[in-house]
C-alpha cells in the first residue's frame, strides 16, 4: 500500500516549530521595557481568545518567550552623562549624514526608529566614548563621529 495512503494526517510531516531563541546574556531594559512587554503579552492574550487552533500554538509559543523575558527583564541603571551606555541617546554622524539613536535592549530594538540593540555592532562600537570622539564600525570600515550625548529624556539637541 502506498504511504499516501496510510498517513492519517499532514502534521507528522511538517517541521517541528521551536522555541524562539532568548538572546544570550543578561536580559537589560530601558525604564520603558517592562511596560513594552506586559503590552506585548496583553495583545498576545487577546489575539489568543479567537483564534485558531494552529494559531494558538504560535501564539503560546510566542508568549513562553514573553513571559520569560517578563521574568528576567533588569531595568538597567541610568546612563553616565559623560559617555556612551546603554540607555544613552546619542546623536551621531556616519559618511556626512547625522542620525538621533538610542541604545535599548534587545527585544525594544527598533533600527528604522533609532532604537538600537545594545548588542548590536553600531551600540558596542559607540559603548565608552564620549562627545567627540569616533569609531570605526567592524567590517565596514565607516567611522562613527559621537556628535552629541544625552543620557536620557529629552533626545540630543533638544
Amino acid at each position: 500500500m502506498s504511504v499516501a495512503f496510510r498517513r492519517e494526517s499532514d502534521e507528522e510531516h511538517k517541521e517541528p516549530r521551536f522555541e524562539l531563541p532568548i538572546p544570550p546574556g543578561p536580559n537589560l531594559v530601558t525604564e520603558g521595557g517592562p511596560a513594552l512587554i506586559d503590552a506585548r503579552i496583553a495583545a498576545l492574550e487577546a489575539e489568543a481568545t479567537d483564534a485558531d487552533e494552529a494559531r494558538r500554538g504560535e501564539i503560546a509559543r510566542d508568549l513562553r518567550y514573553w513571559n520569560t523575558r517578563r521574568v528576567t527583564a533588569i531595568v538597567a541603571p541610568p546612563p553616565p552623562a559623560d559617555e556612551v551606555a546603554f540607555g544613552s541617546r546619542v546623536r551621531i554622524r556616519i559618511d556626512g549624514a547625522a542620525r538621533d539613536i538610542r541604545i535599548v535592549g534587545d527585544d525594544e530594538a527598533d533600527p528604522a526608529a533609532g532604537l538600537i540593540a545594545f548588542s548590536a555592532p553600531l551600540a558596542r562600537a559607540l559603548i565608552g566614548l564620549g562627545e567627540g570622539e569616533d569609531a570605526t564600525l567592524p567590517g565596514r570600515g565607516d567611522v562613527v563621529e559621537v556628535v552629541e550625548l544625552s543620557p536620557t529624556g529629552l533626545p540630543p539637541h533638544a
